[in-house]
């Protein structure tokens, strides 16, 4: 019997890692992230430059990968069966089996093994390690891969072309750069808080910043029925009443009503003059308000803040009435959450969660925040703004003290009106 040939066991082990490098490096260097490469070609990584370049013709690299790991399956073929099983058999015939039995079993014994160490040596665990480690992977590998690539550059071509051609004719477009979504950013924010790269809060207020581009500044300012304002005939008396009741920085002052404001004062200003005696004419203290029309998104809500010299401006319907204003405040609240310093001590929380489960919610809170608590779908293009312009929406009239409604598995009751106006409502599961 001749002696077992080791050397070929040794190359089929090699074939399987071999395999396993290719696995790994198509997987590292689709999968690296394109900003962490180019700022590593940015310090002067060649590599990092090459594997780029390999991610942005995925045709041609995968091609390559293809032909590398084609090879090494006819390889790793020929050595598990035609050099392996004879040798295997002899030794179980010895065992006393049968030629024929042994020459099954041998085959059998033979390629088992060998797709077992293919899928766990060869493909899943270089694969487990491209993506704890893709970028530094895919800049180890990028040299050796391009440099194969040029090797078979005309094999290259004729995959590629060909696949290409199979493509058009299935009408399958090719896309360019794939580019993130705001939904895939949410995923990747939410997969991050669960693996402790960033905190709930951090998520919290990344998410508040995606959304700012799409919420308009109507869901953000504050009515026009709750605005602080001052007459500009304004007496000394009627000032420091309006100073003492308001929390605000910044007050609005009109002709009369709020149709017809003229500028905004500073508080401050104002309580320096009080305090020292002097003659105080409101107008000559005005600052120049903004005005947006009340469907501008946010996010460029904030620009015009940020150029302001007050950081407020006031919202218009399309008729040109007021219905609000906005703040810089107001802005950061979206993004971050209400602050305490900012609430009155007689304000309730515009949602609060009782013993039962259930939640009372303001009719003022955002409609946007209610649906992140409750998992809701808005629709798009709504105009409502608040959870009271919600029910309004749902219901299709004004309700009465008790109505209710039951919308994607939750209920919501109407448990208080102010007039015509929905001040509070109880929302709980539905049974």
């Amino acid at each position: 019997m001749d002696p077992f040939p080791w050397h070929y066991l040794a190359a089929l082990v090699l074939l399987i890692v071999l395999n396993g490098v290719f696995a790994m490096s198509e997987l590292a260097i689709v999968s690296a992230r394109t900003a962490r490469l180019r700022a590593a070609a940015e310090k002067g990584s060649k590599s990092a430059a090459i594997a780029m370049r390999l991610a942005q013709e995925p045709g041609k690299f995968l091609s390559t990968v293809q032909i590398g790991i084609t090879l090494i399956a006819i390889g790793t073929g020929a050595f598990a069966g035609a050099q392996l099983g004879e040798p295997v058999a002899e030794r179980l015939i010895r065992t006393g089996l049968s030629e024929d039995a042994a020459y099954n079993v041998a085959f059998a014994v033979v390629i088992g093994l060998t797709t077992f160490l293919s899928v766990v040596v060869g493909e899943l665990v270089p694969k487990q390690i491209a993506l704890r480690a893709a970028e530094p992977i895919a800049i180890l590998m990028a040299r050796p891969m391009h440099i194969l690539a040029r090797v078979a550059a005309p094999f290259v071509w004729l995959l590629d072309t060909t696949s290409n051609l199979l493509l058009s004719l299935l009408r399958v477009r090719h896309k360019g750069d794939h580019r993130l979504t705001a939904e895939e950013l949410q995923m990747i924010f939410a997969d991050a808080t669960r693996t402790g790269v960033i905190e709930e809060q951090e998520r919290a207020i990344l998410s508040g910043i995606m959304r700012l581009q799409d919420r308009a500044v109507r869901e953000l300012m504050t009515p026009r029925t709750e605005i602080d304002w001052l007459e500009a005939d304004a007496d000394e008396a009627r000032m420091r009443e309006v100073i003492a009741d308001t929390p605000h920085s910044l007050l609005p002052v009109a002709d009369s009503t709020p149709d017809k404001i003229l500028g905004v004062v500073k508080v401050r200003e104002l309580l320096a003059l009080l305090m020292a005696g002097e003659m105080i004419d409101l107008k000559s203290l005005l600052r120049k308000n903004e005005v947006v029309p009340d469907q501008l998104d946010a996010m460029d809500a904030l620009r015009v803040l940020q150029m302001s010299g007050t950081g407020m401006a006031m919202v218009h319907d399309e008729y040109g009435h007021l219905d609000g204003l906005v703040t810089t405040a107001d802005l950061l609240e979206a993004i971050a959450g209400d602050f305490a310093s900012h609430q009155d001590e007689g304000d309730t929380p515009m949602m609060t969660e009782r013993e039962d489960g259930s939640l009372l919610v303001s009719g003022a809170l955002a409609a946007d925040s209610m649906a992140e608590r409750l998992g809701l779908d808005l629709p798009e293009g709504r105009e409502f703004a608040t959870a009271a312009g919600y029910a309004l929406y749902v219901l299709k009239h004004l309700p009465t003290e008790g109505e209710y409604f039951i919308d994607q598995g939750w209920r919501f009751e109407v448990v208080d009106m102010d007039g015509r106006k929905i001040d509070k409502l109880l929302v709980s599961q539905e049974d």
